[in-house]
């Protein structure tokens, strides 16, 4: 009963918050699109419920930088100062309550991570997908990228073992008080360069 009140939950947040931003969303988009060009709006297969993949939408934050070899440049001199602004104040993660409302993601669950870093888990890490991803999470309240890849999932699957619909208040209530109050800055505003899975010598330097 719980899980469909969280489902119930999850689409009127969604709908209310997506139609109270929507002004917003559309100057973000307009400035986006004369700053960086198209695309807009940033698309990317994550791994949701079961490891299920599906599209995640994400406002563009990132130029298409290229160094003289033709790759792409680190994400830190690709993210733009817009792109930064976007992030610190989480203007970017707005396009994902369309992802909620379709059903692919929560308002709150372990956020969802790249498709390729499916084969990658070990059975415990693996657990984190016995429920939908979220926009936010208890590692992110926790963290977000300060927090080491083992805690991380440590925080997920707690989640998982521990979920109340009481838990995802106090994980949306924090999440709130984080963008007002600008609590994590730097995690905030700039994207983690570790990959999941790879050893730090040889961890790549563009995405």
């Amino acid at each position: 009963m719980q899980k469909q009140i969280k489902r119930c939950i999850d689409v009127v947040v969604a709908a209310i918050t997506l139609i109270a931003t929507s002004p917003i969303l559309l100057l973000s988009c307009a400035v986006v699109w004369a700053r960086l060009g198209r695309p807009i709006i940033f698309c990317q297969e994550r791994a949701g419920l079961s490891g299920r993949i599906f599209t995640l939408y994400k406002l563009r934050t990132m130029s298409s930088s290229v160094d003289e070899n033709g790759t792409l440049l680190p994400i830190a001199q690709r993210l733009t100062p817009l792109g930064r602004t976007l992030r610190h104040l989480s203007i970017d993660e707005l396009p994902q309550l369309w992802n909620v409302l379709r059903g692919d993601m929560s308002l709150v669950g372990p956020r969802p991570l790249l498709a390729a870093y499916l084969p990658r888990y070990d059975a415990h890490q693996m657990r984190r997908h016995l429920m939908k991803p979220g926009i936010t999470g208890y590692a992110q309240v926790a963290g977000r990228n300060a927090l080491a890849w083992e805690t991380k999932f440590s925080l997920d699957i707690y989640y998982i073992d521990h979920w109340s619909l009481w838990l995802d208040f106090r994980i949306a209530a924090q999440t709130v008080w984080a963008v007002v109050s600008a609590r994590n800055t730097q995690e905030l505003g700039v994207p983690s360069e570790t990959e999941f899975g790879v050893t730090p010598i040889d961890q790549p330097t563009s995405t």
